[in-house]
């Protein structure tokens, strides 16, 4: 399993070396351990305090509301995950793997070497057909030749898929939950028995607690509620970044193959937090162990260097990136419609 997210060593002369250099003279690699506690903390009351509301509550239906609290919180712990993984947070492996576990596994029902083996991969390659597991062709499909021969309920999907986009993001948690089980029945994770085991205890105390407390309606209401909008935050935070850019070659050099996949999406502090620093995805994707805070810093010297150099560098406003991913579906979903209506 590859677990390594750090660019490339770069040429001496390369414009990532470069830009590598006028980075790092602005300090914007150094840790930020403040911030980290404050943000990890925040999580952990949003956490613990979404259980304890719920616990004294009870037998409601105003749980409702506690179900889209969970959800949000559940999204900001994926990102804290997402951190971690890119060791942003710790210096080294070992506490940067244990708290992974616990956010990703225990915490929200996700296995963390699966996502994090599947996340490299991407990172590696963005939007690359062959590479980039996060464009190969299953419920949606990214490229019009995928498009072409899918009958049945998938070739539906494929014909509708722009439309059929968010609705189907309502079922991106369960499909977390079952593509980690199949990972960890596969054996490709790492640490299968300790994954396997927290993965197990948090569906028992988390189906223990939602049984125990509310009725059973409640409780089924509670997890529909739940999931569905956790799985449409946490798509929501990274749709925008790569759906309907470029798909490279595989020839280009790292800076070029990370800019020119990636889009940025304007905003302030507020956008910051909701989508963890995914905002900036240029430089995330150049820097990937750079501190979530300290890429907006960073980002007006990317921009400008990418200027200097002639490299179109993607940035718009969150709605404009949702509509220009949405297009982009249509628009691919093009073959499959055609072959359709000659049918």
């Amino acid at each position: 399993m590859t677990t390594t997210m750090t660019p490339p060593r770069a040429p001496a002369g390369s414009d990532f070396a470069v830009l590598a250099r006028r980075i790092n003279e602005e300090r914007l690699m150094e840790r930020r351990p403040a911030y980290y506690a404050a943000r990890l903390s925040i999580v952990a009351l949003m956490f613990v305090g979404g259980w304890t509301a719920f616990v004294l509550i009870g037998s409601s239906w105003w749980q409702l509301v506690t179900a889209v609290l969970l959800a949000i919180t559940f999204a900001q712990l994926a990102l804290v995950a997402h951190d971690l993984a890119h060791r942003q947070v710790f210096r080294t492996k070992r506490p940067s793997e244990l708290a992974g576990l616990v956010a990703g596994n225990l915490g929200i029902g996700m296995s963390y070497g699966w996502w994090m083996d599947k996340h490299t991969r991407h990172h590696n390659n963005p939007n690359h057909d062959d590479l980039d597991p996060d464009v190969f062709p299953e419920v949606l499909v990214w490229a019009s030749e995928s498009a072409v021969g899918r009958r049945g309920l998938a070739g539906f999907i494929t014909r509708h898929q722009a439309g059929l986009f968010f609705p189907l993001l309502t079922l991106l948690a369960i499909d977390l939950k079952v593509s980690s089980i199949k990972a960890l029945r596969n054996g490709v994770v790492k640490r299968r028995r300790m994954e396997s085991a927290l993965l197990i205890v948090h569906a028992a105390v988390y189906l223990t607690a939602l049984f125990t407390v509310l009725s059973p309606l409640q409780a089924v209401a509670f997890v529909l509620v739940h999931q569905a909008l956790f799985g449409v935050y946490l798509g929501m935070t990274f749709a925008p970044n790569h759906k309907g850019m470029p798909h490279p070659t595989g020839d280009e050099d790292f800076l070029r193959k990370q800019v020119l996949t990636s889009r940025n999406v304007r905003g302030g502090r507020l956008t910051d937090a909701a989508l963890g620093g995914l905002n900036y995805q240029i430089e995330h994707h150049l820097f990937p162990g750079m501190p979530s805070p300290n890429l907006r810093r960073a980002q007006p010297i990317v921009e400008a260097y990418c200027a200097e150099i002639g490299v179109p560098y993607e940035q718009t406003s969150l709605i404009t990136s949702y509509r220009q991913a949405l297009g982009y579906l249509h628009e691919v979903g093009a073959p499959a419609r055609a072959e359709h209506a000659a049918r």
